[in-house]
């Protein structure tokens, strides 16, 4: 197998990005990328660890549960999940965070670049909320840089189409994945109680 090392390498082998695909990348938020965060119900969020790791969280909410503030500044509230903090703490070592806006029905998606940091303000809460109720902390992210991305990735994975649906029932439960990789002595926990104990914890 040939590996790439350098840049000429890799550039060789690609076309030169056309001058409308070099020049979409924006310092702050217009009416389209607005208008694709006021309706985002889904948020893919980039941080890096103490070791210089990416890593990757969903977030997710009804559509509008990302704020615009303004042109360069959103926020996201940091709704109930596993507490393990990893993007916070991220957040906390290093302000540097990359985002994914996701619409379904729509195929482009919007790159986000900026800085984040971590805000318990109640008025900020009160602008933010985790559904019916007001998060413990929200992401306030002041944009650096963005760009629509093209639709060829979500066309090829058929995303919002449904056609790769799986049935659940391809894998265990969580609860059951879980007690196997950690060897535990616990109740079997099947996806009909996983999915009544997400819901009761939304």
């Amino acid at each position: 197998m040939s590996e790439i090392k350098t840049i000429n390498q890799l550039e060789a082998l690609y076309p030169k990005p056309s001058p409308r695909a070099q020049n979409k990348v924006l310092p702050t938020l217009d009416r389209h990328a607005k208008t694709m965060v006021n309706h985002t119900h889904f948020v893919i969020l980039s941080t890096c660890d103490a070791l210089g790791f990416t890593d990757i969280s969903p977030r997710g909410g009804v559509p509008g549960f990302v704020k615009v503030v303004d042109d360069s500044t959103i926020l996201i509230p940091d709704s109930s999940g596993n507490n393990r903090l990893d993007s916070l703490r991220n957040i906390i070592n290093n302000p540097k965070i990359g985002l994914m806006i996701m619409v379904n029905g729509i195929d482009e998606v919007i790159r986000i670049k900026g800085r984040a940091s971590i805000h318990t303000d109640s008025e900020i809460l009160a602008a933010c909320p985790d559904g019916k109720k007001a998060p413990k902390v929200v992401i306030k992210v002041t944009i650096e840089n963005l760009y629509f991305h093209c639709a060829k990735a979500i066309m090829r994975g058929k995303l919002w189409s449904g056609e790769y649906k799986v049935e659940r029932s391809i894998l265990p439960s969580l609860g059951q994945i879980l007690k196997e990789q950690q060897s535990l002595d616990c109740k079997d926990i099947d996806q009909k109680e996983m999915v009544k104990y997400y819901k009761s914890t939304l």
